[in-house]
């Protein structure tokens, strides 16, 4: 079970979740899904790149300043600064796809994401909130929000989600890395602001 909740833990990895997010907007129906290749492939390259490229590049470097103990960060203040850098990528990535002005839905997403990482740096100052269930939260509601929004049929993506974000805050609880009010409270986080962020955007 233990080697379960790992690779679970590994595949839904916070970092990843952003790009994986963008993958169910390109292939959810909306207009966005005709965009070229080329744009598409522009637009893939900088979330990766801002939510995930660039902050595990720092991560031997937070380690090796001892500013974390392990990759693991398994204190909640080992996370303040990784997470904390994490959010200027994320505003660098957000900042570059509103210069390109690809789709209001897609900035409004990167930008709901942000607000989600600099709350949970500040929560990691007291509180061992828990990253994946913000992410998985976070990927959760904007399936719903372009449910609502656009009028688009998601429910299976989103029944399908909302079993993942199941897994995975099982995984966490499996592994003794979250309390369960942790893993409650930062899906609640991530979904929240995601949500509103993109209903309201």
């Amino acid at each position: 079970m233990k080697l379960f909740s790992k690779i679970l833990s590994i595949v839904f990895h916070p970092m990843l979740m952003p790009t994986f997010g963008l993958f169910l907007i390109f292939n959810a129906g909306l207009h966005l899904s005709y965009m070229p290749f080329e744009i598409k492939r522009l637009v893939y390259l900088i979330v990766f790149i801002s939510s995930s490229l660039l902050p595990v590049s720092l991560l031997p470097l937070f380690l090796q300043m001892k500013v974390i103990k392990s990759f693991k960060m398994e204190t909640a203040r080992e996370r303040i600064y990784p997470v904390l850098v994490t959010g200027v990528f994320y505003f660098l990535g957000y900042f570059l796809l509103r210069r390109l002005n690809v789709s209001p839905l897609i900035e409004n997403y990167m930008l709901s994401i942000l607000v989600a990482v600099l709350l949970a740096a500040g929560i990691s100052f007291f509180w061992k909130i828990s990253l994946h269930a913000i992410a998985v939260g976070g990927v959760t509601a904007v399936l719903a929000a372009m449910m609502i929004k656009y009028g688009v049929d998601l429910l299976l993506l989103v029944s399908l989600m909302v079993l993942i974000s199941g897994l995975v805050a099982m995984a966490r609880l499996c592994l003794n890395a979250h309390s369960s009010s942790q893993v409650y409270v930062g899906y609640i986080t991530g979904f929240v602001i995601v949500f509103a962020g993109v209903v309201l955007g």
